[in-house]
């Protein structure tokens, strides 16, 4: 009797909930959909090396990636989202021994120590940051202009992991930065300190440029300018392959013009290296116009606004505020990176564009963003 009424109770509590947003819902629908056609074009090169031309085995490899992903938005939907801030301090722990884990015994990928076991911890580390500045914010909101209560703890958590974070992907270290001063700066946390945590970073991303003379080269192989001292000329030289894929997906968007090509006739496709990843947004370029392109940043740009002003002003306390800004941050940054990326106006970085490239750890956990993105937003007054 005491179960039927705990069940009860429970349908109960999720009926009064508000619908998820429905927005967010299409938006994200509408990029996987996107992804599927433009990885099923880009993926003949990497089915030709991996499985004589079998194009439909690395379809449904991605398509099944897909359906982890928004299974993981659909079971993170339903979970309150406060019940997460209890396990966000283990989660982030965990997570930074992973990261350490990875340093010593890690997988190497692409010439970066990343994975064990093909799991990234970073994608963990990422979304376990973002649920724990939450709670120190929210717990530090009657002194959060002190700097020993309130801000220090902070520089401690975001400062741990964007190193470890960085010191094999420099990028994404960049974005979680970012997306953890957001937060702080929405949950008032001193612009004197930010600015602090901000230098901090750049002195960090410097001195890591310095002990990776291999970044560093591609940093000034993209400026086309010397800037570090221990570099040589060896060392740009072979950073001219990378050089070589940004123009290579700058020709594609080129080619692309008004319309676009046509689906599934991609030229560039053939001339890029990771045409299902790293430069897919110069594929939907290519094969849909400068229209395809603008509508798929239009989706960024309306999740960006979307985000902010009807889930994250709305939430229904500041765990709920702090958090949809981290997220929504995040995931817009990944897209607008991505895009920086193929226009040439960023280095290479390898980071994928959310539910579109081929991916896996990542587009889970951009699944489990978008999922607790979506809880909040049925709580939203």
């Amino acid at each position: 009797m005491a179960q039927q009424t705990q069940q009860t109770s429970l349908r109960q509590r999720v009926a009064a909930l508000n619908p998820p947003d429905k927005f967010v819902m299409w938006v994200v629908l509408g990029l996987a959909a996107a992804g599927v056609v433009a990885v099923y074009s880009a993926i003949a090169f990497l089915a030709e090396t991996k499985s004589a031309g079998d194009t439909e085995r690395f379809l449904l490899r991605h398509l099944g990636r897909v359906a982890l992903a928004l299974g993981a938005a659909v079971v993170f939907s339903l979970i309150d989202y406060r019940r997460l801030a209890r396990y966000s301090k283990i989660a982030l722990i965990g997570s930074l021994v992973l990261l350490v884990i990875v340093q010593i015994a890690g997988e190497q990928v692409f010439g970066a120590q990343r994975r064990i076991f093909g799991f990234q911890p970073s994608d963990l580390a990422k979304v376990a940051l973002l649920l724990y500045v939450g709670v120190l914010l929210t717990h530090k909101q009657a002194y959060i202009k002190s700097f020993s209560r309130a801000f220090l703890p902070l520089l401690v958590w975001i400062g741990a992991t964007v190193v470890l974070i960085g010191i094999e992907d420099l990028s994404t270290a960049a974005i979680v930065l970012a997306s953890a001063l957001a937060m702080c700066f929405v949950g008032r946390v001193s612009v004197w300190h930010l600015g602090g945590l901000g230098l901090v970073g750049v002195v960090l991303a410097g001195l890591l440029l310095w002990h990776s003379p291999g970044r560093a080269a591609r940093i000034e192989a993209h400026l086309g300018m010397k800037l570090f001292p221990h570099t040589n000329a060896e060392e740009v030289f072979s950073q001219q392959d990378e050089g070589y894929q940004a123009q290579q997906a700058r020709i594609a968007i080129a080619m692309g013009g008004l319309f676009g090509v046509g689906p599934g006739k991609s030229i560039q496709r053939d001339f890029l290296p990771a045409p299902y990843n790293d430069f897919i947004f110069a594929i939907i370029a290519e094969e849909y116009g400068l229209f395809g392109a603008l509508a798929l940043l239009g989706a960024f740009v309306g999740l960006l606004i979307h985000g902010f002003l009807r889930i994250a002003r709305h939430a229904p306390d500041p765990f709920g505020l702090f958090l949809a800004v981290g997220l929504v941050t995040m995931l817009v940054l990944y897209g607008f990176v991505h895009a920086g990326v193929s226009c040439g106006l960023l280095p290479v970085t390898g980071l994928p564009l959310p539910f579109v490239s081929y991916g896996g750890t990542s587009m889970l956990a951009a699944g489990v963003m978008v999922g607790i993105l979506l809880n909040i937003s049925r709580h939203v007054k």
